[in-house]
């Protein structure tokens, strides 16, 4: 079989928002307590934070970090992880049916993103409380002293403030598991005047109202309509949330499902740029995919605690999905997806990034590892950073439950011109044969390969663990060449490959 790729320097889609490539924790399992917090561990900084869970983070060069939710914002009070450890409240969270003893708050998220170098986003609740909440926790977060609740911030040992700029309108506010769940009118209403009270604050915000939380909403997609048009003139990005999953054990149609996601991405598009023509607005609202990652290996095992069967436990482990090599391919098809539109998304975060189904596992007072689906993460978040290139993409492919035409090859390609790169992430989707695929470099001076990964594994249910780490894991690549301003490459079957090249 054979593919060809045209990638042409001045065919491109848009600039890459690096936030593309951020994550989310929430206090939820343990993606917090016992991942990247636990002050009994022998890698624990002064602050109980686990060093080997924060250099793994660090080495993804992660740009920004969703917090604190998810559904447990919806009925969180961000006043009870304020103060002294001792005094703070254990709450019960009723998203998750387990204790919260609220050890972690503001404070000590904001001291692990300064460690590992990130930026904060912040959701506020807009479930069970509204204005008031989020109208002080920004003056909290954000100002610099000589009011209420700036004071209170200095007196708990942060003289300086945040100065956070990315705030989330609540969470999947269209979901009726969701403490708090409103209509689409309740809600953008509510939203509207949120952001007008927090703009009042400070105008340079960017603020995300919620979109639907996933595609098969009844709700969807006149929800987003009926949100953007209470909301246009006041946010900046609309929140959407969408898990993959293989349950019926159908490779070909799993690794098919990024079409859906390209067909929900445009979809909204399409109704953002409907309701900026209803508004005549000159504003522009981008698309922040703030939940996103494989979710279906753990969903069995939850079911006890979820139905409360277990009491309300602190820390439980939950959604603690283990990734195996399918899942490689599935997440570097998403990330592709998401640099193809980079024109419309500006933010996007892997949920989650610790424990809760996660690209880094941890086991208490033991090891902390990457799980497979970490690398194709760690490449697109280091190396796909630039321009996103309009690639034309002629590949043999097969019918699927999403798409009359699925490509065996998916790929997307990055020009850096800073650098003086080019970096084209890879996926073959063909079970069986290798395909031999021919990238035209036109407007690029030829090149050199400086870096070629692979990844392939014969079973596709092969994982990591802490005793056999590395599994599933990249090596270097072979075999690529450039001639004649050819790039050509074969990709083995089931196959994910990362080829960056100095031009």
């Amino acid at each position: 079989m054979r593919a060809t790729v045209t990638a042409h320097k001045d065919f491109t889609i848009s600039a890459i928002d690096n936030r593309v490539y951020g994550a989310f924790l929430e206090h939820l399992g343990r993606a917090i307590y016992t991942g990247i917090y636990e002050p009994d561990h022998p890698t624990a900084d002064k602050n109980g934070m686990r060093g080997d869970v924060a250099k793994l983070v660090k080495d993804v060069n992660i740009p920004v970090v969703r917090y604190p939710g998810g559904n447990f914002v919806s009925a969180y009070d961000w006043e009870d992880g304020i103060g002294p450890r001792d005094k703070r409240p254990t709450r019960l969270d009723l998203a998750w049916h387990t204790s919260e003893s609220n050890a972690v708050g503001i404070h000590e998220f904001a001291d692990w993103c300064a460690t590992v170098g990130t930026e904060m986003m912040l959701a506020v609740n807009l479930g069970s409380r509204g204005v008031d909440e989020a109208r002080n926790f920004l003056e909290y977060v954000n100002h610099p002293g000589g009011s209420y609740w700036s004071d209170k911030r200095i007196k708990n040992g942060r003289k300086e403030p945040w100065n956070v700029k990315m705030w989330c309108l609540g969470n999947e506010m269209d979901g009726p598991w969701q403490v708090g769940h409103k209509d689409a009118t309740e809600y953008g209403k509510l939203a509207a005047n949120t952001a007008r009270a927090m703009r009042m604050f400070d105008k340079s915000l960017e603020l995300i109202v919620c979109g639907s939380s996933n595609s098969d909403m009844a709700s969807y997609p006149d929800w987003e309509r009926i949100v953007l048009e209470h909301t246009y003139d006041h946010v900046d990005h609309i929140s959407l949330h969408m898990y993959f999953a293989n349950r019926d054990k159908n490779t070909a149609n799993y690794l098919a499902l990024n079409h859906k996601l390209e067909t929900y991405i445009e979809t909204v598009a399409s109704t953002i740029r409907q309701v900026k023509s209803k508004r005549k607005s000159k504003r522009q609202v981008y698309i922040s995919f703030d939940e996103w990652n494989v979710w279906y290996h753990s969903n069995q095992q939850d079911r006890k605690i979820l139905e409360g069967n277990d009491g309300w436990p602190h820390a439980p482990g939950l959604l603690e999905d283990i990734y195996n090599f399918e899942d490689v391919l599935m997440v570097g098809l998403i990330l592709n997806s998401f640099i193809r539109r980079a024109d419309v998304v500006k933010i996007a975060c892997i949920a989650q990034l610790v424990n809760v189904i996660a690209p880094i596992m941890t086991e208490k007072g033991g090891p902390a590892w990457a799980q497979t689906i970490y690398y194709p993460y760690y490449f697109a978040s280091v190396f796909g950073r630039g321009t996103a290139l309009n690639l034309i993409v002629n590949s043999p492919g097969y019918e699927s439950a999403h798409a009359e035409k699925t490509p065996y090859v998916d790929v997307s390609g990055v020009h850096d011109e800073a650098n003086g790169t080019l970096t084209f992430f890879l996926v073959n989707r063909q079970a069986t044969e290798s395909i031999d695929t021919d990238v035209s470099l036109q407007g690029f001076a030829t090149g050199k390969i400086v870096d070629h990964q692979v990844m392939t594994h014969s079973n596709l249910e092969a994982v990591n663990t802490a005793k056999k780490q590395t599994e599933v894991a990249p090596r270097k690549g072979s075999g690529a060449s450039i001639a004649n301003g050819t790039l050509s490459a074969k990709l083995p079957p089931y196959s994910y490959q990362m080829i960056r090249v100095k031009v």
